[in-house]
């Protein structure tokens, strides 16, 4: 980083189904919860970022940076970014690139979403956007279909089992027993995972993440310090269509902003001990802590199956478990380690938050340096 970017303030509404809150009521929620936990006073913050998808469909909104920035009276100039399921990463990438070049000294960066106001089957329209519109789309696919192909070669190039894929979700949903903000806190066992409803073979419902409502903010600042700094900030892209990879068992992508983000902030993978990753999908869990260097090709379950994993994976209950509304994602994923890392005392902790099939990837690590 060309510059000492601090986490100073973070807010989060529960990601659940808000039928009594509109899109402008979780944005104020999160944006207002983070002024009040920082030392930034709302007079100081120079530039809004949103991180938004699909508002003009589901909630017939578009315009959002403008519609955060009215909540100050100032009225700092604001932008909306969208880049699928990483728009949340790709906000916080901007925000760091506004700070480091200086054209911003704090900035309040917002990801929201309401999914919930439509039908299931135009949100299911709405979220194929993240894919090819001429070779994905016109063959009927949807994402759990999508990720269902992925999922069946995974399991035919390393001998995968549906009862070793369903610890991947009871895992998730045991570690959001502890987190408030999750849309669903209760544990299920491993063998449910598979007896419910079948969506694209071999996934079955309690392998995806939900349709969720929710926002989360946090404040990055270069003017007033925290014991939370962000030390790399790194994205990097794919083509959007399996047609066109190499293979669809693995994600360049993340393989890419990984390794960029271990040299930007001088570390090594060994040294991260909390990281939250895009389990949009049970098997992307897998893939993406292979591809993120925690295990080699084919035994990315062997972290799921141990008793306590190093380093510790969603501890949030990740995507699968805390919820999805998409351009939250990649923001609340960057707030959990800040508060994972300030729990256990540890120093580096990781956020991966991938769009599409991983067509865009943002890798975020994270230094706590407490006050002594």
């Amino acid at each position: 980083m060309n510059a000492d970017i601090f986490l100073i303030g973070s807010g989060q509404t529960r990601f659940a189904e808000w039928w009594d809150k509109s899109i402008s009521d979780l944005l104020q929620e999160a944006a207002y919860e983070a002024l009040e936990h920082s030392p930034c006073k709302p007079s100081e913050i120079d530039m809004v970022i949103v991180a938004n998808m699909i508002a003009e469909r589901t909630n017939g909104q578009a315009h959002l940076g403008a519609i955060a920035s009215a909540l100050f009276p100032h009225n700092p100039p604001a932008l909306r970014v969208e880049s699928a399921c990483a728009s949340g990463a790709v906000a916080l990438h901007t925000a760091c690139g506004m700070l480091e070049s200086g054209r911003a000294k704090n900035i309040l960066v917002i990801g929201v979403e309401k999914m919930t106001d439509v039908p299931v089957s135009e949100v299911s329209a709405a979220l194929m956007g993240a894919a090819d519109s001429e070779k994905d789309a016109p063959s009927g696919l949807t994402f759990p279909g999508i990720f269902g192909l992925i999922a069946q070669r995974y399991m035919y190039e390393h001998g995968l089992t549906r009862e070793q894929l369903n610890t991947v979700s009871a895992v998730h949903h045991r570690n959001a027993l502890s987190n408030p903000f999750a849309q669903f806190r209760m544990e299920i066992p491993a063998e449910k995972i598979s007896q419910s409803p079948n969506v694209a073979e071999p996934l079955c419902m309690l392998d995806c993440s939900p349709i969720s409502d929710g926002a989360a903010a946090c404040i990055l600042s270069t003017t007033h310090e925290s014991d939370m700094k962000i030390v790399a900030s790194q994205l990097a892209s794919d083509a959007v269509s399996l047609t066109d990879r190499k293979s669809i068992t693995s994600f360049s992508a993340t393989k890419t902003a990984m390794e960029k983000a271990l040299e930007e902030a001088d570390t090594d993978r060994k040294n991260i001990s909390h990281m939250e990753i895009h389990d949009c999908f049970s098997i992307a869990a897998l893939i993406n802590v292979e591809d993120l260097g925690f295990a080699e090709p084919g035994k990315g379950i062997e972290l799921y199956e141990q008793t306590e994993s190093v380093p510790s994976i969603n501890a949030s209950g990740g995507l699968k478990a805390c919820g999805h509304p998409v351009a939250a994602t990649g923001i609340k994923q960057v707030t959990d380690v800040s508060k994972q890392l300030r729990a256990s005392g540890n120093r580096w902790g990781l956020a991966q938050n991938f769009g599409g099939a991983c067509a865009s990837c943002g890798i975020h690590i994270l230094e706590h340096t407490p006050v002594s």
